[in-house]
């Protein structure tokens, strides 16, 4: 059965009390990076894999998508992003993106927003969205990065005081099922390598365009624990096209 932890009362609301739940994209910190990455919307059909709280497929039609459909697993997550979206080009799908199925060439463009690492089977997934986008379409994502999910406790070591000593990178080429924890709860993930990552895109008809390992924006430096996130990536984007 697959993993939908975001419906767990407990969990949804530590969730939505996040600096970045709160803001939207302003509060996210890769945003500006990600950002940099999109393609013209325009007119486009758009597609946006585990799209939380909507705040992507909001920004899509705001900047002209034809059509926008947003898909998560969780039912409380599509509740706020319902309530939060007011352009009728945009709908959204209670489903796990593994169980998705949509006709050959549907999208012009497929988004996904740290969703990708509770993902077993990656060159599975490729494989469908590569079949749903059109040829040229482009697909922009992001994932925790697999320094950050190499390991699998996702946290720092600490010294005698509480210091921050560094941050644990063990069993890089182990992939598979990690058991993480996130906002104090404990959470399935799963690691791969950035080999793994962008070979699976080359091996199933994509071109890599751009490849970025966000830091913190200048504008966020201020907030507590972000200047320790300049000492080792947490994210990977990745933008690509079907060729």
């Amino acid at each position: 059965m697959k993993e939908n932890k975001y419906d767990d009362d407990l969990f949804f609301q530590k969730y939505g009390e996040m600096f970045r739940s709160q803001k939207g994209l302003d509060g996210a910190g890769e945003w500006p990076a990600l950002q940099k990455l999109l393609p013209e919307f325009a007119g486009r059909r758009v597609l946006d894999l585990g799209c939380g709280y909507g705040w992507h497929c909001i920004w899509a039609a705001e900047h002209g998508a034809a059509e926008v459909v947003g898909t998560d697993i969780s039912h409380k997550m599509l509740e706020v992003a319902r309530e939060k979206t007011g352009s009728p080009a945009v709908r959204y799908e209670c489903a796990a993106m593994e169980d998705l199925d949509y006709p050959e060439g549907a999208f012009d463009i497929v988004l996904s927003s740290l969703a990708f690492h509770y993902i077993a089977d990656w060159p599975a997934l490729v494989k469908k969205i590569r079949r749903w986008l059109t040829p040229g379409g482009d697909f922009v994502f992001s994932v925790e990065h697999p320094v950050f999910t190499a390991q699998g406790t996702q946290d720092w070591y600490y010294g005698p005081d509480g210091e921050i000593l560094h941050f644990p990178v063990d069993n890089y080429y182990y992939e598979g099922r990690r058991e993480a924890v996130f906002l104090g709860e404990k959470v399935t993930k799963y690691h791969r390598t950035l080999t793994t990552y962008v070979n699976t895109l080359l091996e199933e008809g994509f071109s890599v365009r751009r490849l970025v390992e966000p830091q913190p924006p200048e504008n966020m430096l201020g907030l507590p624990g972000m200047k320790d996130e300049m000492r080792r990536p947490m994210m990977l984007l990745v933008s690509a096209r079907r060729d």
